[in-house]
């Protein structure tokens, strides 16, 4: 969902969902369509989509608030450290085919919580930090690597796709 300033694209807009003009300041673009901001409404809950922030989410030809699109085609998933469920609701980071809680995708060794661009190995399952997997590496212990151990983490927190 984008906001649009009407002045600035030189002409005037028909509203998708009441067929008007639309000679407010600001407009909505969804669906390749533009909207009153009163107008784009999720269709479950009809919440004026404008003041639930500039996300908004269509499947089956719905335009659907954050809360219906989870409530209706969200997943709950099972975290890949603690086996404990994932609300579809929330925040988690991923690795491969793996899922994992926010706080629980951490080095298996030091149990810092890895973030955003951080660089880890995944060996057998468990995550490790990549100053941990050096020093593992340069005590001689025998670690069977994958083809790429080396993963960047670049999925960060993604909700409601667990």
């Amino acid at each position: 969902m984008e906001s649009i300033c009407p002045e600035r694209t030189g002409g005037s807009f028909v509203c998708a969902g009441c067929g008007r003009g639309i000679g407010d300041r600001y407009l909505l673009l969804a669906l390749d369509r533009y909207w009153h901001q009163n107008c784009l409404r999720c269709s479950c809950c009809q919440t004026t989509l404008a003041n639930e922030g500039s996300t908004c989410y269509v499947k089956a030809d719905q335009i659907l608030c954050r809360r219906d699109y989870l409530r209706l085609y969200g997943r709950n998933g099972v975290c890949s450290t603690c086996c404990q469920s994932i609300p579809a609701s929330e925040m988690v980071m991923r690795c491969r085919d793996r899922v994992y809680h926010v706080a629980c995708f951490q080095c298996g060794c030091c149990h810092r919580t890895l973030t955003r661009g951080d660089r880890y190995y995944l060996i057998g399952g468990q995550l490790l930090c990549e100053p941990d997997f050096e020093a593992i590496s340069k005590t001689g212990h025998t670690v069977q690597l994958p083809q790429n151990p080396i993963a960047v983490v670049t999925c960060s927190h993604q909700q409601g796709q667990v």
